[in-house]
């Protein structure tokens, strides 16, 4: 009876949106990555992803892995289109890059819904976390106004 508890108790924690298990992000690697319905060249042709695009890794079968988009579409992408580059994708209308970590620190820039930001500090810093524009702006952004971060 105890092992039946435990195994519904692990169960349920795999079913929790983002669960107790750390989540696995990585970039497309490509100018633009197909993505498909199933692992194989021959399987439908879903959507097209660009460059730096954030991806959640659902499952790695080796040449083929199976993704999120942040949009919460799973589909399938050739392993070797991805990279480890540390992407995120701007979800809120309007997100504020601060100078730290902080509500009250100067504003350096505000950034709308689909930006990508290179994350600069792979460590959350009280629900903040930093990152870079492609344009140099480099500071600090809420962690709920982003996608793709680990």
């Amino acid at each position: 009876m105890l092992r039946l508890c435990r195994a519904a108790v692990w169960i349920c924690l795999a079913l929790l949106p983002g669960g107790a298990f750390a989540l696995d992000f990585k970039s497309v690697a490509v100018t633009k990555a197909v993505l498909y319905d199933a692992p194989s060249l021959s399987a439908k042709k879903m959507q097209l992803l660009s460059r730096s695009y954030p991806v959640e890794i659902v499952v790695n079968l080796g040449d083929w892995t199976k993704v999120r988009d942040a949009q919460g579409g799973i589909y399938w992408v050739e392993t070797k289109q991805l990279s480890d580059e540390s992407m995120v994708l701007v979800i809120a209308d309007l997100a504020e890059i601060r100078q730290q970590p902080d509500a009250t620190s100067a504003l350096i820039a505000t950034v709308e819904k689909e930006v990508l930001l290179e994350v600069q500090d792979a460590k959350l810093n009280n629900g903040w976390v930093k990152v870079k524009h492609r344009d140099g702006v480099s500071g600090y952004i809420l962690i709920v106004s982003i996608w793709g971060f680990h």
